[in-house]
């Protein structure tokens, strides 16, 4: 948590120091979310991942994080608006709204996607490798915004 810190200006973020009350699930989100960072999905169709858990799950303190990390991304707002305004209006970039369908999928049926589900997502210039790395994503991601809504952690400010 301190080099979490000195990387926050000084401070840690109020989710992870809640989160830190379990020592093994903050080290377990922080590896999980370091390898789906190292997959080979690109930082755009990782935040998407991010993001519909985000929306999904209501973790405010992940939509508001991600955001800002959109925005250093450089997304287009009209993503950034989409993806924190989910069902409203389809991803304008096929291949982005493909990883958002395919996550919703993966979550819908438990995994069990189907060979149709895949290949729609294969067709986008996606992966089986990706396929997987979603799930992590996944993963991660239901860990933090669960327990984020669990220990009621305050949306910290975040710097945009």
């Amino acid at each position: 948590m301190e080099a979490m810190a000195r990387k926050q200006g000084g401070r840690v973020p109020s989710a992870v120091a809640r989160l830190a009350t379990s020592p093994e699930t903050l080290g377990g989100f922080l590896q999980a979310s370091a390898a789906f960072e190292s997959s080979t999905l690109d930082p755009l169709s990782r935040e998407v991942v991010v993001m519909t858990m985000a929306t999904r799950n209501a973790c405010h303190i992940c939509v508001e994080m991600h955001t800002a990390r959109l925005v250093a991304l450089d997304a287009a707002p009209e993503l950034v608006t989409a993806l924190r305004t989910p069902g409203e209006q389809p991803l304008a970039d096929e291949r982005l709204e493909g990883v958002r369908r395919f996550t919703l999928t993966a979550l819908e049926t438990a995994g069990a996607v189907g060979d149709e589900a895949l290949q729609d997502f294969v067709s986008l210039g996606y992966t089986a490798r990706n396929a997987l790395e979603v799930v992590l994503g996944i993963g991660a991601y239901t860990m933090s915004t669960l327990a984020n809504r669990m220990t009621g952690a305050p949306v910290d400010a975040v710097p945009v």
